[in-house]
């Protein structure tokens, strides 16, 4: 567990039960206050003095302790959307309850309530802000004070009241934050400027490390989940490619392809195998509970009902993460306006659904998984693992080092802050390792440099204009809303997915190939391009999709892989063109005769022969020194593209994205590979698991970073 020296530990241990008090007049006042605020605005509630207010503030209290326990039983029957339409009449009732039985109080409707509700919400929101107290606080407050009260009385296992175990009663647990695609560099930043203070008092005591970590092509959240949970980095490509098999893009945002990978890639031994919980994620690790995770969307819904009983029942809780959410689409609208006048540039454009998604994500699924993660600690639950994606989210639409994206690590800071002092009063003895799954690099899209498309681009090398194409746009972010969204109105058989690759080019492009069926006959028959059995319908010729700064294209037409000489004889003009692109850097190919080829601007070099093969200029020279294993690693891959492309890389490690994206991470180039790892000072990386990197020893690839968390777990006994 992060933890103080020991004079610090036992002034806390002291001091609890006042902190207790003094958090619960805190709580008690405010709430006061922000009914005062809502009975006084709100037409049909009334109150005659001061004191009715306080009394009804103790009132809700008290409904919200005599609820607790009967709707956790609820919610074991009626799962997670039963807790949340339960907890809001819960809500609601206790409101109303207190509002009608304490003397000098009136009220009319339950209309009247609920807007009593919002408004107390929104004056308690407003009041920590002014306070300058932490955004989210509120979630865990009273899961910690009920916590530590137990800690206070043993709980049966010898802890004392600030979470130490002096008899070693307590059994090891580890704590797995994940940031998402916060890179090293970042992270370096964020301390010099003060935004992560959490973590740098664990660095500067001493309890913890930060290393770098290599995150491998491709630089994904999907390739790296799924390595660091089961340590099959190998099974994915991409965010999303072309499957031959199926006769279709398989996209990883999407619940049932998540299902579908996992299916593919787990062993049943995952990182959290044995019991473990998993929140947030995109693969569950085999954990024994699971919320809001994407590969059990369809199956397993959001996860055990009792979890969400604290977020969606208490009072005020919902309803201030609600006013918060509304805050943050206001502060979005502004810092978008802000690149605008002042003409920041790279940037992409910041409106339409992805305002309401960084309010959503950031804020309301923020406090959500915040509060899932605390009651697994509280659970004892022996690993959880959380994926936050506040930072990612912000820094592709505005740029990994740009002031909001930076802010946003704050945010997280502060989650951690939050979730080590649930740590300290758990029945584990918890230990914290913090990680992130790649960086991003910033950089003008590759659209935005060659005033077209990826598709677009390689339609015109084919010189052909017309040719069926699917182009799948970046929906990354989409991830955490679409598990939500599948998992509460998802039908059998029916997946909801919003975002980019809600809409993309795959229907359109089957019915141009149905269209162009007559004229194309010879050449289709000659391909073979009809689609797999069971799949309905044509293939198209070609599909492209962007990773952050890897292209990956592919020829369905063909019923295998195409070689560089496949390719020469049908589409001359179409390698050869792309790499000569100013947005790429080179393209990868298979030749009959030479094997992998990185094919560049001025020049050639063989990947998969001894020594430096290389015609011309070296094309991997702008990249590090890893850039050659990766990208033999990446284009040896089951599923890969036909041709893999890799963005130009400016000499400040500025990165073309061939998706709408100003920050960006799935190739190489710049620091989207550098991640970190953040581990107790006590446990070593093992050296032998480490390769050099520019240099600098470190582990490679999220496998590796897997491989070692197992062994932590094993030396700390957490693990047979």
């Amino acid at each position: 567990m992060p933890g103080a020296p020991d004079d610090a530990r036992a002034r806390r241990r002291a001091w609890a039960p006042l902190v207790d008090l003094r958090d619960v007049a805190v709580a008690v006042v405010t709430t006061a206050v922000g009914l005062g605020v809502g009975v006084a605005v709100v037409d049909g509630v009334s109150a005659v003095t001061p004191w009715g207010l306080l009394l009804t503030t103790l009132a809700v209290g008290l409904g919200d302790l005599l609820l607790r326990e009967p709707l956790r039983a609820l919610a074991r029957l009626a799962g997670a959307g039963g807790a949340l339409v339960t907890g809001l009449a819960a809500q609601v009732a206790v409101v109303w309850g207190a509002l009608a039985v304490v003397p000098g109080v009136a009220v009319s409707s339950p209309w009247s309530v609920l807007w009593v509700l919002v408004v107390t919400a929104v004056v308690m929101a407003a009041g920590r802000w002014a306070w300058g107290a932490s955004d989210n606080a509120y979630v865990v407050a009273d899961l910690v004070r009920r916590a530590r009260r137990h800690a206070r009385r043993g709980d049966g296992q010898g802890r004392t009241a600030g979470g130490e175990d002096p008899a070693g009663a307590r059994p090891p647990g580890l704590l797995v934050v994940q940031l998402d695609g916060v890179g090293a560099d970042v992270l370096d930043q964020a301390v010099d400027a003060g935004l992560v203070p959490t973590m740098q008092r664990w660095v500067e005591e001493g309890t913890h490390r930060v290393v770098p970590w290599w995150a491998s092509v491709p630089a994904t959240t999907p390739a790296s989940q799924a390595g660091l949970l089961h340590g099959a980095a190998d099974a994915i490509p991409a965010f999303r490619w072309w499957d031959r098999g199926l006769g279709r893009l398989v996209v990883t945002n999407r619940p049932d392809d998540a299902a579908l990978v996992e299916e593919r890639l787990t062993d049943g031994a995952g990182l959290l195998s044995g019991g473990g919980t998993a929140v947030a994620t995109m693969f569950s690790g085999d954990a024994a509970s699971s919320y809001l995770v994407m590969s059990r969307g369809r199956r397993h819904g959001l996860g055990p009902g009792p979890g969400y009983v604290a977020f969606f029942a208490r009072p005020f809780v919902l309803a201030r993460a609600v006013t918060v959410t509304v805050a943050e689409v206001v502060k979005e609208l502004y810092q978008a306006r802000r690149q605008r006048v002042h003409d920041v540039r790279p940037r992409v454009p910041r409106g339409g659904w992805y305002v309401l998604l960084r309010a959503v994500t950031n804020v309301l699924l923020r406090d959500l998984t915040t509060s899932l993660v605390a009651d697994a600690l509280v659970r004892g639950d022996p690993v959880v693992y959380v994926d936050l994606v506040d930072y990612d989210e912000i820094a592709h639409h505005a740029g990994p080092t740009r002031p909001e994206s930076l802010r946003a690590l704050e945010g997280l800071d502060q989650v951690l802050r939050l979730l080590e002092q649930v740590a300290l009063v758990a029945p584990r003895a918890y230990e914290v390792v913090v990680l992130s799954d790649h960086g991003q690099a910033l950089g003008a899209t590759f659209a935005q440099v060659e005033g077209r498309s990826l598709l677009e681009t390689v339609r015109a090398l084919m010189a052909e204009p017309d040719v069926a194409g699917v182009q799948s746009a970046g929906g990354e972010p989409w991830g955490p809303l679409n598990a939500l969204l599948t998992s509460t109105l998802g039908r059998a058989g029916e997946a909801v997915v919003v975002g980019p690759d809600a809409g993309d080019d795959r229907a359109r492009g089957r019915a141009r190939a149905r269209r162009r069926e007559d004229a194309s006959a010879p050449r289709v028959r000659e391909h073979g391009r009809a689609a797999p059995a069971g799949t309905g319908g044509e293939v198209p010729d070609v599909v492209v999709v962007g990773s952050g700064n890897l292209g990956l294209v592919w020829f369905p037409a063909w019923p295998e892989r195409p070689t560089l000489e496949d390719l020469g004889e049908r589409w001359p003009a179409l390698v050869p063109g792309l790499a000569a692109r100013p947005a790429v850097g080179l393209v990868v190919v298979r030749s009959r005769a030479h094997g992998l080829l990185a094919v560049g601007a001025r020049g050639v070099r063989a990947l998969e022969v001894d020594g430096d093969v290389v015609e011309g200029d070296d094309p991997l020279a702008p990249y590090p020194g890893r850039a050659r294993a990766d990208l033999v690693r990446a284009a040896r891959l089951p599923h890969t593209g036909d041709l893999l492309l890799v963005s130009a890389v400016g000499r400040r490690g500025h990165v073309h994205a061939f998706e709408g994206q100003v920050g960006s991470h799935g190739g190489i180039g710049g620091p989207q590979n550098r991640a970190f790892l953040l581990h107790p000072a006590g446990w070593a990386v093992d050296d032998a698991r480490c390769a050099p990197v520019d240099g600098e020893r470190m582990l490679v690839g999220a496998d590796a970073v897997h491989h070692q968390l197992v062994d932590w777990l094993r030396a700390a006994g957490v693990r047979p």
